[in-house]
């Protein structure tokens, strides 16, 4: 029976190192994990203001795109050629006279 409580004894202080060995690397485990979901936060965050930032260029050019639409659409009227006809061909109808001031 002495043996037994000498055994017994000796594994005590072993259960107890190996206990705090598991804890010390469970510890270690959570404080990796911990640090890595800090990093994918900061990710996330940094990907959302991208996002945020992309979604205000989509509406700009959407607006553009229809500044273009409507452009294409009053560039096809009859008064838009004859207006730049004028202004920049310098043309006149037939019967039309034509002023010019001298500078």
């Amino acid at each position: 029976m002495a043996r037994q409580r000498k055994v017994a004894y000796r594994k005590r202080p072993q259960n107890r190192f190996s206990m705090f060995l598991v804890t010390v690397v469970l510890l270690l485990i959570l404080i990796l994990v911990q640090v890595g979901s800090l990093e994918l936060q900061r990710k996330i965050d940094a990907k959302e203001t991208e996002l945020g930032n992309l979604n205000t260029q989509i509406e700009a050019e959407n607006r553009r795109r229809e500044e273009i639409e409507a452009f294409g659409k009053e560039v096809q009227t009859k008064g838009y050629i004859e207006n730049v006809a004028r202004e920049k061909l310098g043309m006149v109808y037939e019967d039309e006279i034509l002023f010019k001031q001298r500078d």
